[in-house]
Order: C-alpha cells, then sequence, then structure tokens
C-alpha cells in the first residue's frame, strides 16, 4: 500500500512529502479495517463554504495517489454559485493556468485533517489542497493563501498562535422552501421561528432550555477533535458562541469549516437551521461576530513576544502588529466581513466596532489589548471580522497586516476609552468600499499577488452588482403607491 502512495502521482509532483505518504498509509489501514462506507473528499472555496465528492471506501485510495479532479469553477462563482468569469469565450479574464473550458483542478488531501462523523458514522470527511493538475499551487486557493502568510511569518522569526470565539443562531425551520418556484440561485431563505427567547445574556435558566442541542454540537465536535473551550449563550435571542483553546492559523481555519459546516449539517438533520450570517433580516435579531485572537512568539526561541514589562504598556511587537491591522483595516476588510450584510453589522453600542481604533480590554474598538505582566494568554482581539468570512483568507489578513507594521516599525496610535466617539477612520460601510480598498492596495498585492486580488475582487465586484440590480422591499414601499 505505501508502495501505491509512493509512487503515486500525488507524490511524484512533491505534493505528498514521506510523512504525508506514510500518514496516508495508516490512514488507509484504518478505512480498509473500519465500517466506513464513504469518504466526503472536500475543499474549502473562495466563500468558506465546503464542496468536494465522496467516494465509497473502497475508490478513496485514488485519492492518495492519483488525486481527485473537480471542475475548475467551482473556484469561480460567487455566493449565489454563479460562474463568475467568462471561462467559454476569448475575453480578458484575471485567471491565469488552465481554467479556461472548465478543466479540472486537482485535490490533494490532508490526512491530518480526516475526521469520522459522529452523526453519520458510516461516513469522513478529509479536507484537501487543491491544485492545477500539474501540480502547480493556485495563488488564490484559500489554504494556499494561508500557508504563504504563515511562510512569510516564519521568514521573519515569529509563529502566530490564534483562538477562536464564535457566534451563530439556530432557529427553529417551519418551512424549508422547497417548493419548485423557491428553487433560485440563490435558493429562497427557508421559514424560520425563534429557538429561545432573548434577550439574556448568559443567563443558567436560557442554557438549560437550549442544552439539549448545545449539548448535542459540543459533544459532536469534542468527538471530532475540535478543541472546545466554552458554550455560552450570546447576546441576542437563539444566539450562541463557541469559543476553542489556541492552534497555529491553519489548525483553526480547518477546525473553523470543520464546526460551522458540521453545526449546519447537524442542525438541519434535527429540524432545524443554523446560520453564520452576520446580520440576518429576523425581527429582535442580533449580529454575529467572529473574534479573533491572536498572540505572537518568536520562532527560535519560543518566547512570547506579546506580555509587557509594565502594566498598560506595549511591547515593540504587540505596538507595530496593532498598528498594521489598524493602517491596513480598509484594505483587509474584504478578507474578514466579504458580504452585502457584513457592514450590517457595523453598528455603535452593539459590542460590535465601527471605527478603526483599538482599546485596553474595551468590547467596543475594532482591536482589543488583553496584555498583563507576567500573563502567557497576552493576545490582541481583533472584533471586526463576522463568522461568514472565508476563515483562511481572513486569519491570512491578520498575519499579513501585523506582520507590515512590525517590519515597517509602525506605531500605534493612543487606545481609545469612547470607541464610538471621535473622529477616528470609519470602517468601511459598505461592500463596494472593501472592494475599490482591497483592489487598491498596493501593500497586498505585494502580499497576495497581483492574481489573487484581481480574482476576488472580480468575484466580489459581480457580487455587488447583483445586489445593486435588486429591487428592495424599500424601493417597493417607497414608490409603489407614491408614483
Amino acid at each position: 500500500m505505501s508502495e501505491g502512495i509512493r509512487g503515486g502521482a500525488l507524490a511524484r509532483k512533491g505534493l505528498l512529502n514521506p510523512e504525508d505518504c506514510a500518514a496516508g498509509e495508516a490512514l488507509l489501514a484504518c478505512i480498509a479495517a473500519s465500517d466506513l462506507e464513504t469518504i466526503r473528499v472536500l475543499f474549502t472555496d473562495q466563500h468558506g463554504v465546503l464542496r468536494g465528492k465522496t467516494l465509497v471506501a473502497s475508490a478513496f485510495p485514488s485519492a492518495f495517489t492519483s488525486g481527485i479532479a473537480v471542475p475548475s469553477t467551482l473556484l469561480l462563482k460567487d455566493t449565489s454559485h454563479r460562474t463568475v468569469f467568462p471561462v467559454w469565450s476569448d475575453e480578458p479574464s484575471p485567471l491565469s493556468g488552465p481554467m479556461q473550458g472548465v478543466g479540472d483542478v486537482l485535490l490533494v488531501p490532508d490526512p491530518a485533517s480526516f475526521r469520522i462523523l459522529p452523526w453519520s458514522p458510516h461516513s469522513a470527511w478529509i479536507l484537501c489542497d487543491v491544485v492545477y493538475r500539474d501540480g502547480t499551487p493556485i495563488p488564490y486557493a484559500a489554504r494556499t493563501v494561508l500557508k504563504n502568510a504563515t511562510q512569510r511569518l516564519a521568514a521573519a522569526g515569529m509563529a502566530a498562535t490564534i483562538g477562536l470565539e464564535i457566534e451563530f443562531h439556530i432557529f427553529e425551520r417551519v418551512d424549508a422552501a422547497l417548493e419548485h418556484a423557491q428553487t433560485t440561485m440563490p435558493g429562497a431563505p427557508p421559514q424560520t421561528r425563534a429557538l429561545t427567547h432573548g434577550f439574556q445574556f448568559l443567563t443558567e435558566t436560557r442554557y438549560a432550555e437550549a442544552e439539549p442541542i448545545l449539548d448535542e454540537l459540543r459533544r459532536t465536535a469534542q468527538a471530532m477533535d475540535l478543541p472546545v473551550r466554552s458554550v455560552e449563550i450570546e447576546m441576542c435571542p437563539s444566539q450562541f458562541e463557541f469559543t476553542f483553546d489556541p492552534a497555529s492559523p491553519l489548525q483553526h481555519a480547518d477546525n473553523l469549516m470543520m464546526f460551522r459546516t458540521m453545526v449546519k449539517e447537524v442542525c438541519a438533520a434535527r429540524g432545524l437551521h443554523a446560520s453564520f450570517m452576520a446580520k440576518p433580516r429576523l425581527a429582535n435579531i442580533g449580529a454575529c461576530g467572529w473574534h479573533i485572537h491572536m498572540s505572537l512568539a518568536d520562532l527560535t526561541s519560543g518566547r512570547a513576544l506579546f506580555i509587557p514589562d509594565h502594566p498598560g504598556e506595549l511591547t515593540p511587537q504587540a505596538d507595530g502588529w496593532i498598528a498594521g491591522l489598524l493602517a491596513h483595516a480598509t484594505e483587509t476588510s474584504l478578507l474578514i466581513a466579504p458580504t452585502v450584510n457584513s457592514y450590517k453589522r457595523y453598528q455603535p453600542f452593539q459590542l460590535a466596532p465601527n471605527r478603526i481604533q483599538w482599546g485596553q480590554d474595551n468590547r467596543g474598538a475594532m482591536i482589543r489589548a488583553l496584555m498583563t505582566p507576567g500573563d502567557p494568554a497576552s493576545r490582541i482581539e481583533n472584533r471586526a471580522p463576522d463568522t461568514s468570512a472565508n476563515p483562511y483568507y481572513a486569519l491570512a489578513a491578520q498575519l499579513i497586516a501585523g506582520l507590515d507594521g512590525i517590519s515597517n516599525g509602525l506605531t500605534s496610535p493612543a487606545p481609545t476609552r469612547t470607541p464610538y466617539d471621535g473622529d477616528a477612520e470609519h470602517l468601511p460601510t459598505n461592500l463596494a468600499q472593501a472592494i475599490d480598498a482591497f483592489d487598491g492596495s498596493a501593500m497586498l498585492r505585494r502580499a497576495l499577488g497581483d492574481e489573487m486580488v484581481n480574482y476576488l475582487t472580480t468575484i466580489k465586484r459581480f457580487e455587488w452588482d447583483r445586489y445593486l440590480s435588486a429591487i428592495s422591499e424599500w424601493e417597493q414601499a417607497e414608490y409603489f403607491s407614491l408614483f
């Protein structure tokens, strides 16, 4: 079996190293001795959605020898699942490589990501890198973007550790919206009602009411080796939060993809609808954020670089990291708040930021500094991202902006105590502003490459144009009777 993997096309192209081959061999032996029937071979697309193919267990070894081919258009779609790029024409395109004609790209499995699914124990997941058929990396593939950012940080002698707080909603599904007229692109949203009343932030009785589904989600996450730390009742009706122990950026990007997809699938099987949308259009429903906690260590010594010597001080690395996040907040916004809806969350006095500033343990500021002398958990929290973000893109944005701040000797402004007052620059107020800033960023073009920036700009402008062309309920109410 090992000769099959090591002699396969993936190993010959250098896409699997000897450790990967050994891990793949061990995994295939375990699967052969198990009751598994199907393996879902998956990759994360540009929107943070898992896509892929399901193989019967007996066919799965080919994933490690030859890889799995999937249509390249899976990387070329907007959030409605429309293909954005002119793949069957001679029109100019920002894409290079064999994307024209809907050729295939290749999925390369990561054996460390293999998980048996507790809610579907005859089946398992494995996450993959996606590359061109000849093995060349795709510059805008999600895992590739984050791996490149991590390598840039390592080249500077540092490594980041990430902690996650993930907010989301769970509703009872009243109508799944499956009438034929509702199966549009995108499909009509389901009709729902609240799972719990609000607003009862962190109340014990509300947790008890929701405990059955929260227990199922927690146990399922733990059975998948996701490092759950806490389960919490959030501020608004039917809103919950899971937090996770610290891990590397790539580990936590994978963990978030698995957690988000698991929650949606487990809830759907129970007649519930889980949503990680930033701000659903429902009465009395609040917005959901994704708070990214970051610390930094010296690669050689392991020394934590954000622990201050004195209260209220910033280390030079923390100072530069915060300054970089602030300086590049507008141009990286598209990577952490990627949808039209994301920008409806930036409202004052809602525990979400709306301005580009930082504060010492201030939950209204974009950046919250949590650093104490002698505390190994000293860290920086970015409260601007939301839970609809592609986690690989979002974490890459933190590493790129923070490193740029350190490398260029940037210094942070004074911390704020009044995050919704004053003259600090506002975060983008709509997706168009974020797209323009991303497209025009010389720093991101250096860090990500022109092809990545042009690619994501094209997809997101297509999404924004569709939004502008849609006739809203506001317009109908405003003008239909008046004129």
